[in-house]
């Protein structure tokens, strides 16, 4: 039996550290999945291995339903799929739809009585089953609406601030001067054999720590500058 926690964020500029963090603080020994999903089941490879690694008595704990799913009936059928292979369902924001809370109120049915009253009992547990599994589907239900309500926020915010004149997004041919990129090119030109330094081209990318094109691109710009 193996204790995962799953870990997703949707861009590069959002920290994974407080799921991480929170998953540690219960379940220290949990083995640390992350991804950075761009929005479509085949972005998520990560998940996408756990989901065919993990087997019955094995657990997967999420900071919220959110991280599993935002999609309701996808994330409804990928709860169902695990719950029937036996695998532990976690969810720290969320623990009335955890996996033991809905394998209780499935199990707990009240017991016939081999009367008349048996009408009404079976009744009753049709009821408790039915709820526990509705409680599971507004879960998901309530995050696919909180991300289509971001959407609409961020959408309505850009196009108020168009209206009133701002510029949205970088203009076309403009160059972003960051805080990260000064530092960079400062490295660059300290370092690199082509400006003040001695290092070669795959030694000062070691350094620096950049991706393969922000090195090149960085020290492109470096020229023009240094050259202007």
């Amino acid at each position: 039996m193996c204790i995962y926690g799953y870990c997703r964020i949707s861009t590069k500029q959002q920290s994974i550290d407080r799921q991480i963090r929170n998953i540690k603080a219960e379940y220290g020994d949990a083995v640390i999945v992350t991804e950075i999903y761009t929005g479509t089941k085949q972005d998520r490879p990560e998940w996408n291995k756990l989901y065919k690694k993990v087997k019955s008595g094995d657990t997967i704990v999420f900071d919220s339903v959110s991280r599993m799913s935002r999609n309701e009936d996808e994330g409804f059928c990928l709860y169902e799929d695990l719950y029937t292979k036996g695998v532990e369902l976690v969810f720290l924001k969320e623990p009335h739809i955890n996996t033991v809370t809905y394998k209780h109120a499935l199990q707990s049915n009240i017991a016939l009585t081999g009367t008349n009253v048996d009408y009404i009992l079976e009744g009753v547990n049709k009821y408790l089953m039915a709820l526990a599994k509705e409680q599971i589907r507004l879960a998901f239900e309530q995050s696919e609406k909180e991300v289509q309500d971001l959407h609409q926020r961020t959408k309505e915010g850009i196009e108020t601030a168009r209206l009133n004149g701002k510029q949205i997004g970088q203009r076309r041919g403009a160059k972003l001067t960051t805080k990260k990129s000064i530092e960079a090119k400062q490295q660059i030109q300290r370092y690199s054999k082509d400006f003040d330094g001695s290092l070669s081209d795959v030694d000062c990318l070691k350094l620096t720590g950049l991706a393969r094109n922000t090195y090149y691109k960085y020290k492109r710009e470096l020229k023009v500058e240094l050259q202007g």
